[in-house]
């Protein structure tokens, strides 16, 4: 484990602001920051980013946390790994002390696999530069054929791998590499004929992937032979560190630019990325090649709403890559559509244009994507009705996924117009197709808000600042609501009447005599350790003085973090009415809320552990080899549990008077 000095440093030098729109686009709102959420998909911003408390916390799904905490999510590693990465961004020397087993097995797999790709996309791009053949070979291709410059072939980290069959492999074993991460990373295969290993990409020229954080997670192998038996591009495979469908090819390189412009562009291939960045491009990502995924689509999501998907002038799997328009308004993602002239592709294209020649056509050339595919497909069924009422039917399929019922309308009335068909007839297909395909969603929202509207008619005024627990509650219910109120009020105080005398009550004061006085401990780990971290705060700085959030949100435990971020937002979207209050309606002050609530909740809780004990004592009576003296004990325990619970049951009662 990390100790907690280092983690406390790390802490205090993590801007979660910064750090967590590395991977989404925030929005500054007040004095925190909105995006939609990066874990769920959504149309309207839940995501909120606190800087003030370093947290974030989704109030659509409910995921939040702390900068550590979401990189750990993001990066789909350990809290220590993510630890660490915050750590180096801040230049801060990560102290560890020991880690279970399979901590330490897991941790030194995940590194070892990112450390042999760091150090193979290193080596190919010295083979690329200092080797005969790499140059002769390699670099005369990016140089000559490709048109790029040293500064773009480094910017990239191109390179080379040796005609050699098994060079590469043998460099990396002779450098202390195992065999295990060359094959779990795909770098080498191992021969049927004799075991030994040899190169995947031998005699490729070498485009590292990095991922969203500019770690190398895969690579992509051009051949420059032209043999018709020999793959074109060959790629790492799946593994721990790498997922195609997660992936885009260059958005480490383009995150800053597609949020500065509010527009990605979307292209094949590698070379179409790179050419387009050299010419000044930069808001540029492509999917590797590979068929567009949703996964990619809502990574490239969390950075702009809008896409231009730009098409070879011949390319041939225009018709077929229309699937991923469809994807992408699926996700409710705003698309248009560029067209090069033949025979240009956007890496020749942007060779032989400047930046401002290539930006003008794009945005002189981008088409709405529906007059888009209405005139590629109306090309095709020209004359013959029965392709045009299949192409019908393909517009309607488009429209149908959209998910703003604002913008599905708008398209069907452009649609309309532009196949020259009654709108009506338009939008009951679309209707007929979301009915069979999605569901009738605003139907279903439609019912929900009705449902929550005469619900709230039905209550009286009132505010429940904390969600109020009643009797039959369960142990995990209980458990949160002590300590929420721990968290949120502990230092508070509220008064309570002895007699004809008012007391003031310190709430942490209460709950903790209250619990300890009966030795009672939460059944949820997590729950106990954020009462022992209180309890020591409290300990230290006495009763009265509110503990910092920062201790439970930077807990070098992710669970109690999570916990605690979820407990201390769980209450901020509820707001007043200033109806009320213009209208003399009674709303309880936090005082007069922590007087009914504080006392109820621990009282019930009580009660619950007293019921508990009760029904296993009850279990023990049934057992038939229990002897005289236990059975005598047992009687004994039970006559005194019910009397407690008899007491604790009057004084409910009163409480809820």
């Amino acid at each position: 484990m990390i100790d907690r000095e280092t983690v406390d440093r790390i802490y205090a030098a993590a801007n979660i602001v910064d750090i967590i729109g590395e991977y989404v686009t925030l929005k500054r709102k007040g004095v925190n920051y909105v995006a939609c959420c990066p874990f769920h998909n959504e149309k309207t911003p839940s995501f909120v980013v606190s800087p003030s408390k370093g947290l974030y916390k989704c109030f659509g799904c409910g995921k939040g946390g702390n900068a550590v905490t979401f990189v750990m999510d993001q990066e789909a590693t350990t809290y220590a790994e993510a630890l660490k990465m915050v750590a180096k961004r801040y230049g801060i020397e990560v102290k560890e002390e020991a880690l279970t087993e399979e901590e330490v097995r897991r941790n030194d797999d995940r590194e070892s696999m990112f450390a042999l790709n760091g150090w193979a996309a290193e080596y190919f791009a010295n083979y690329l530069q200092r080797e005969t053949e790499g140059q002769s070979v390699g670099l005369a291709y990016f140089r000559q054929k490709r048109g790029m410059t040293d500064a773009t072939i480094k910017k990239f980290g191109l390179g080379f791998c040796p005609a050699k069959g098994d060079r590469m492999s043998k460099d990396a074993l002779a450098a202390g590499y195992k065999k295990e991460f060359l094959l779990s990373t795909g770098l080498s295969l191992v021969s049927d004929r004799d075991g030994s290993l040899y190169d995947r990409f031998r005699d490729r020229v070498i485009f590292p992937v990095h991922n969203i954080s500019g770690r190398i997670v895969a690579f992509g192998g051009r051949t420059l032979r032209t043999d018709k038996q020999v793959a074109k591009y060959q790629n790492s495979p799946e593994s721990e560190i790498y997922s195609k469908k997660r992936e885009l090819y260059g958005l480490y390189f383009a995150k800053k630019a597609i949020q500065q412009q509010d527009f990605a562009i979307m292209v094949e291939g590698y070379t179409d990325v790179i050419s387009m960045h050299q010419a000044g491009v930069e808001n540029v990502v492509s999917s590797s090649g590979t068929s567009l995924t949703t996964e990619q689509i809502r990574l490239l999501n969390r950075f702009t709403k809008n896409i231009t998907v730009i098409y070879d002038g011949d390319s041939a799997g225009i018709h077929a890559s229309l699937r991923g328009i469809d994807m992408i308004l699926k996700e409710g993602m705003n698309v248009r559509v560029v067209l090069l002239p033949e025979p240009e592709d956007p890496d020749s294209f942007a060779r032989s244009h400047t930046a401002s020649e290539l930006q003008e056509y794009i945005r002189a050339n981008e088409q709405d994507f529906l007059e888009f595919k209405a005139k590629l497909l109306l090309q095709d069924a020209e004359g013959d009705p029965i392709r045009k009422a299949a192409l019908i039917a393909d517009m309607v399929q488009s429209v149908s996924v959209i998910p703003d019922p604002i913008q599905r309308s708008v398209y069907v009335k452009e649609c309309a117009r532009i196949m020259d068909i009654d709108e009506q007839i338009l939008i009951s297909e679309v209707a007929r197709k979301r009915m069979t395909t999605s569901g009738d969603r605003e139907t279903d929202e439609f019912l929900r808000r009705q449902t929550t509207l005469r619900q709230r008619e039905a209550q009286q005024p009132g505010v429940e600042f904390v969600k109020q627990v009643e009797a039959g509650s369960s142990f995990e219910t209980l458990e949160r609501e002590i300590v929420k109120y721990l968290l949120k009020y502990g230092h508070c105080s509220f008064d309570f009447k002895e007699g004809r005398t008012m007391v003031a009550c310190n709430v942490a004061e209460v709950i903790f005599s209250e619990l300890s006085d009966d030795n009672i401990a939460f059944r949820n780990p997590v729950y106990n350790k954020i009462m022992a971290a209180y309890r020591e705060q409290w300990a230290q700085l006495g009763t009265g003085v509110e503990v910092p959030a920062h201790v439970f949100l930077n807990h070098i435990d992710p669970e109690v973090c999570n916990m605690s971020v979820d407990i201390l937002t769980s209450d901020d979207n509820y707001v007043a009415s200033e109806l009320w209050r213009r209208k003399e309606i009674h709303i309880d002050t936090d005082a007069e809320m922590l007087a009914v609530g504080v006392p109820k909740a621990v009282t019930l809780y009580k009660s619950k552990v007293i019921e508990a004990l009760i029904k296993e004592l009850q279990g023990r009576l049934g057992d038939e080899n229990i002897s005289d003296e236990e059975m005598r004990d047992v009687v004994q325990r039970l006559t005194a549990y019910n009397q407690v619970k008899v007491t604790i049951a009057n004084k409910i009662q009163r409480l809820i008077l």
